[in-house]
This record gives C-alpha cells, structure tokens and sequence, in this order.
C-alpha cells in the first residue's frame, strides 16, 4: 500500500495520479491518494478517471474538511483492456441512442411542422371562403333590394289607374 499527497496540485492531479497508478503501484497494490477539494466536482471527477483508467475504486472519504481521500487497487492489463473495450461499447451505444433520439426529435418537429403548415393553410382557406361568402352577401343584398323596389314598381304599374275625379269646383255665389 503506497499512499500519495496531491494536495499541492490542487485541481490538476488527474493526470499525476493515474500515472502513479500505473507507474508506481503493482498489479493487486492498493494505493492511498490525497488530494485538495475545492468544489466537490474533483470527487466525482476522480471516480471518472479511475473508472476510465480502468482501476478499482475500493473507497472515497473525506479526510478533513478541504481534503480528501480515495482508495485505488491497481489491476491487472487484460482486465484494463475489457474494462475499456466494456466502456468504449457503451460508449458507442450511448451515441447510437442519442442520435436515434435526435433523429427522431427531427422527425417528430417536422412532422408537428407539416401539420402546422397544413393546419395554417386550412385556415386561410376557411377564412378566404368566409370572405367570399361575406362580399356575396354584401353583393347580393343591394340587388335584393333593387329587385325588391323593382318588384314594388311593376306591382303599382300593373294596378289599373283609378278614376281620376276632377278637383272639385267651388260654386261661386
């Protein structure tokens, strides 16, 4: 068990400390690495990297209240390699389903967009055939109106005239 102060690196000891996994501890070696939290970000960063290196995180503490301590086993070549070969597999089909996401996101708005369109252009044309249907009103109603006084007419003109009496004369005494 070998146990490392990177508290002087502050927030760049990523990259030391998995040299030092590699370089310095044996295969089944477990090795104690301190290092500085400024926010707890680099906890979780860490957890990353070593997964990522393909080691053993056996634990996380914290060692007082800027510091902190993770436990790292060191393992074996071929069990690095399946652990990559393991992650990079995920990896590729985490953007399989992402991008099968995306691209049905894709379709899924250009299908609400023709809809949209379609939905536009049916309401235009209601409104256009509200419109016509409006000024075929407004067209039709003086000529109902003329034909109406036109009717009127041609009913007086067919009434016989009546007797026309001669105003009467005033008898003069």
């Amino acid at each position: 068990m070998k146990r490392y102060d990177l508290r002087h690196l502050h927030d760049d000891f990523y990259d030391r400390m998995v040299e030092l996994i590699d370089k310095g501890l044996k295969v089944g070696e477990v090795g104690i690495f301190l290092f500085e939290v400024g926010d707890f970000s680099s906890i979780q960063k860490s957890a990353d990297v070593i997964k990522a290196a393909g080691h053993d995180l056996m634990n996380s503490l914290k060692f007082n209240e800027v510091d902190w301590t993770i436990v790292v086993k060191k393992v074996d070549e071929e069990t690095r390699k399946a652990r990559a070969e393991e992650i990079e597999a995920a990896r590729i089909e985490e953007e399989k389903r992402a991008a099968e996401a995306a691209a049905a996101a894709e379709e899924k708005a250009k299908a609400e967009a023709k809809a949209k369109e379609e939905a536009e252009k049916a309401a235009a044309k209601a409104k256009e055939e509200a419109e016509k249907a409006e000024s075929g009103k407004e067209e039709s109603a003086p000529a109902d109106k003329s034909a109406a006084k036109n009717a009127s007419a041609k009913k007086t003109a067919a009434k016989p005239a009546g007797k026309k009496t001669p105003a009467s004369k005033t008898k003069a005494k």
